[in-house]
Parts: structure tokens; sequence; C-alpha cells
């Protein structure tokens, strides 16, 4: 199609579960719940990695900056989805779209990131617990904590910038829940194969590096563990890293099927396929933010003791 005969796009049209409305009510009351549970859970884990002071370390500092960070990406998606499943109206401004797709890939390169260096933090304690101290420093973990945060920025800026840039022709409705960038790419009417490349060497830097990080981190911390005589001692330091491991699992189980996975032109526009990317997403996007603090809470001690403080404090100040 020629540029003089494409259209200007100014709004798209979320499809989300359109044409099922008693399903749509369904997902509402359901991501509702969650979304609940995603605000109290990471909330409170926020809270008492601030106001408890056996809780000011690294570990419990990356936490935090976990939680808000499920916090603020959940944010950014889930109360348009809660509105479009309420109404009829379910578009978005072409500004409104880019914004939310520049929000979510910028919280998800740094939470990619940000599970790299939690990897590093705890291979440091269990397999050089006497230096440290002296390795996980404030002067380290900090830089550590706002440069996941930067490389998320700038990655997402560079990427949103060659999305937007694209030429959209007249289809402008996203097969998704919202501003996902794989399902704004498919609608370009252009050769999006400069695009797919810089999608790659993105994946390759800020999710298959911190991966290859934690992949590592891990296979030294086994190895540290199995030389323990002890089984009482291999349980405890395992405790310490099981919750972490859990959540990266989870994290990269569902990102990796969902970027990773092979698409066929055969089967790229099938229904089907769209449909799964749809849940997969939504299992990313809303489940995984609402277990990590479940999952970080009831596999760790301290965090226990921190919330049971916390309850008493407020029980008594009343």
């Amino acid at each position: 199609m020629e540029w003089e005969n494409q259209t200007i796009l100014v709004e798209f049209f979320l499809k989300g579960l359109s044409g099922y409305p008693r399903l749509e009510l369904l997902f509402f009351a359901l991501i509702l719940i969650m979304y609940v549970v995603i605000l109290l859970g990471n909330g409170t884990l926020i809270l008492i990695s601030i106001w408890d002071p056996h809780l000011h370390t690294p570990m419990y500092f990356f936490l935090g900056n976990l939680s808000f960070l499920d916090i603020c990406y959940t944010t950014t998606s889930i109360p348009s989805t809660l509105v479009s499943f309420l109404s009829e109206r379910k578009t978005i401004s072409f500004s409104g779209c880019a914004i939310q797709m520049f929000l979510g890939l910028a919280m998800g390169t740094t939470e990619c990131v940000l599970l790299g260096t939690m990897a590093f933090d705890r291979y440091v304690a269990i397999c050089n617990p006497l230096r440290y101290p002296v390795i996980m420093s404030k002067d380290s973990y900090v830089p550590m904590a706002a440069g996941s945060w930067i490389i998320g920025v700038i990655n997402s800026a560079v990427q949103t910038a060659f999305v937007v840039q694209l030429p959209f022709c007249g289809n402008n409705v996203i097969n998704h829940f919202s501003c996902e960038i794989l399902a704004i790419m498919k609608l370009a009417c252009a050769d999006i194969s400069g695009n797919e490349f810089i999608m790659l060497v993105a994946t390759t830097l800020f999710i298959l590096t911190p991966l290859l990080l934690i992949i590592i981190s891990y296979t030294l911390i086994i190895v540290s563990i199995l030389k323990i005589r002890s089984s009482e001692g291999r349980s405890k330091v395992f405790s310490t890293c099981s919750a972490h491991l859990t959540v990266v699992i989870i994290f990269y189980g569902t990102i990796l099927f969902m970027y990773m996975k092979p698409k066929s032109k055969d089967t790229l526009n099938s229904e089907d396929l769209d449909a799964t990317d749809k849940l997969i997403s939504l299992f990313y996007g809303v489940i995984t933010p609402m277990i990590n603090p479940l999952i970080y809470s009831l596999r760790n001690k301290d965090v226990k003791e921190a919330v049971k403080h916390l309850l008493r404090r407020n029980v008594f100040n009343k």
C-alpha cells in the first residue's frame, strides 16, 4: 500500500474479550480481586522493608524494588483493562497506547535485570559470605538497583520510538487486553524486520543475559550447597534462595514462552494463537506480581516476623 493511501490512526481498538460479555464480567471480577491483592501484598513488603531495621539489607532492598516495580507494572495496564471490560467503548488514543507500551516494556525490562542482580546477591551471600558486606555494600547495591531502572527506561524508549514511527494503515484492532508491543507491530503496514532485529538484540541483552547470570549464580550456589555435610545446613541455606528461584522460574517461564516461541507465517494470525498469547500475557502481567509477595512471605521467616510485628504495632496503636 502506498503512503498516500494510508490513514493516520488517532486511536486503537483493544479487542480483548469483545463478543463475550459474560466472560468479560467474570474476568473483571477476577482481575479486580487480583489487583487488590497485588497492591496489598506488594505494598506490605515495601512497608516492612522500609520500617523494619532487620530488613535493611541488600536482599530486602532489591525485594522492595521488585514489589514497587510490580505495583507500577500492573497499574499501567490493569485499571484501563478493567474499564474496558465494563465499557462499550474499548478504544485508546495513539499517544495513550504509546505511553502504555513504553511503561509496560520499561517495567518488564527492569524486572529482568533486577532478578539478575538479586541472583548475584544470593550467590555472594552463600558462596562468599565473609566478603558479602564488602561486595554488597550500600555503595554497590543501590547503583545496581538504579541501573536496573535506567536500563529498563532506555531500552523501552528506544523500542517505543521505533514502533511509533511505523506507518499504520486502516487496521486499528489490537487483539490484546493492552498495548503490547508485539500486538502493535503486527498492525504496521511496513517492513518490521528492523524492529524485530532491535527486539532480538534487546532480548539478548536484557532478558537472556540476566537469565544467564541467574543460571550461573544458581549453579554455583547448588555446588556450594552440595558441599555442606549437614542436611539441616543444606536445607537452611537453600531456603534463603528458594523464594527468589521460584519467582525466576515463573517469571522467565512465561516471558520466554510468550516472546521467544516460534511463530510461523501460517499461524501468525491464528485466533487460537492470539487467545493463547493473551492468556499467557494475563498470567505474566497479573498473576505473577500477585504471587510474588506470597512466595517471599511464605518461604521467608524474616518477612513473616516483620509482617507480624507490623500488624501488632498497628493493633496496639489503635
